[in-house]
């Protein structure tokens, strides 16, 4: 097998992992209560997925 017979710059390098940064999750906005949630989850603040609660929330 072949190998390396040089070693790579740290420019190469850098520029190999500039897009190897993580990216924001997206949030939606819960229809039922407007608070910020993950898509195609149900909401942690009051329980509603689809229009229907879906997990029992404690009331604080």
């Amino acid at each position: 097998m072949p190998n390396p017979k040089r070693r790579h710059s740290q420019r190469r390098t850098s520029t190999r992992r500039a897009h190897d940064h993580l990216a924001k999750p997206s949030q939606a906005e819960c229809p039922n209560c407007h608070s910020p949630k993950m898509p195609h989850r149900a909401c942690p603040s009051c329980g509603f997925y689809k229009g229907r609660a879906v997990i029992e929330v404690a009331e604080q």
